[in-house]
């Protein structure tokens, strides 16, 4: 798993309303995920800023369970 400072780093990009959601997340949820999860949510880092956002927004569904979870929990952090 990576160092908090060094996601934190990967979750600046090129679109604000990513910044922020990812930030947020960072700050009020992360933490609370287990192994896998924090994995997937890396992997997500891994996407270009358009097809993040897209499953951010529910407009792409991952076929995997673990990161559909992890995108759950970065929306709910939103209202947090």
């Amino acid at each position: 798993m990576m160092e908090l400072s060094r996601l934190r780093w990967r979750c600046r990009r090129g679109m604000a309303e990513l910044d922020e959601m990812l930030a947020r997340f960072l700050d009020h949820g992360y933490s609370s995920l287990n192994g896998v999860q924090q994995q997937r949510f890396e992997q997500l880092l891994e996407y270009p800023d358009n097809v993040l956002l897209d499953y951010l927004m529910l407009k792409m569904i991952s076929m995997d369970r673990e990161t559909n979870h992890v995108v759950k929990r970065i929306r709910a952090a939103l209202t947090s």
